[in-house]
């Protein structure tokens, strides 16, 4: 059977940003700024959402909350104001009919209730419409090691595997305890797993007994990168937990759900050849500032 195209990604980006509190008061994390190669300034949602168009993807939605979405929708869908547009270089004045062809892709969708990632995903459910969707984190940036997009990389795995794939990176294990983590066995050496396992913020000492990957190095682990192609029993999977309001740390989470996604249906992981920015906490939205500029491709 041909294995569908993926049209479609998600990006959550209806969180509060409380871990970049208090400049999350008056700025989503999602527009916080980014340098990107060329030394243009955008909001990191921009660089996200292009990370999606690179990799073939027709249709973005966005999942915001409420009071957020006409920010969201004036940013990708509006032109700017006369006074604004009139001091903009000729440069930057196409760049903005750029943003406004990009808005014509995107959908902002609304998660009523902050309830936890999990449920701001399914979210998306109707949208993304029995669909295989890609999903991106909303405070993630990413840069590849070669000419292939790290999204483009993973979407090639799943038109070759035709299963829920999960993009990874090896991780040390100081790291571990603000990530999730998978465990499995080598199909291709160094590249394609099949996953036995997905944990979610595992602490050490359970990763040493549970999660050590065969090859990788004593105290390294396969940690999610943050660009996932699923298939749309996800969102059932979301659903029966909602319905049942079976909640970690008081949300719905999106991890345990993917590890029953893998038992319901298999999953790959893939080693991306990339890296990936987080920007969602200081130390590291600081890093990424200094980093993404120079290895942004």
């Amino acid at each position: 059977m041909q294995t569908p195209k993926v049209r479609k990604a998600v990006i959550p980006a209806a969180g509060f940003g409380t871990r970049l509190f208090p400049a999350t008061k008056v700025l989503k994390k999602e527009l916080f700024p980014i340098i990107d190669r060329e030394g243009r300034a955008k909001p990191v949602i921009l660089a996200i959402v292009e990370e999606a168009v690179s990799g073939g993807i027709e249709e973005i939605g966005i999942v915001v909350q409420p009071s957020d979405r006409k920010i969201f929708e004036d940013f990708f869908k509006a032109p700017p104001k006369p006074e604004l547009w009139n001091k903009l270089s000729p440069e930057n004045q196409t760049y903005c009919k750029y943003l406004q062809e990009l808005g014509q892709r995107i959908t902002i969708l609304v998660q009523a209730e902050q309830e936890g990632y999990g449920h701001a995903v399914f979210c998306a459910k109707d949208w993304v419409n029995n669909e295989p969707f890609l999903l991106l984190l909303g405070d993630h940036v990413y840069t590849s090691d070669n000419e292939t997009s790290c999204t483009d990389q993973v979407l090639k795995v799943y038109e070759q595997v035709n299963q829920s794939v999960i993009g990874l990176t090896i991780m040390p294990a100081k790291l571990i305890h603000k990530a999730g983590c998978v465990a499995g066995t080598w199909q291709e050496s160094d590249s394609i797993i099949t996953v036995t396992q997905v944990c979610e913020k595992p602490d050490v000492e359970y990763a040493r007994q549970h999660l050590q990957v065969k090859g990788i190095t004593k105290d390294y682990f396969l940690g999610i990168f943050g660009i996932y192609v699923l298939e749309p029993k996800m969102f059932d999977i979301l659903e029966k937990n909602i319905n049942q309001n079976i909640r970690e740390r008081g949300e719905f989470q999106l991890t345990t759900c993917l590890d029953k996604l893998r038992q319901e249906g298999g999953m790959i992981g893939y080693l991306v050849k990339g890296q990936y920015f987080d920007t969602g906490m200081p130390e590291f939205y600081r890093q990424a500032m200094i980093d993404f500029h120079h290895v942004a491709r």
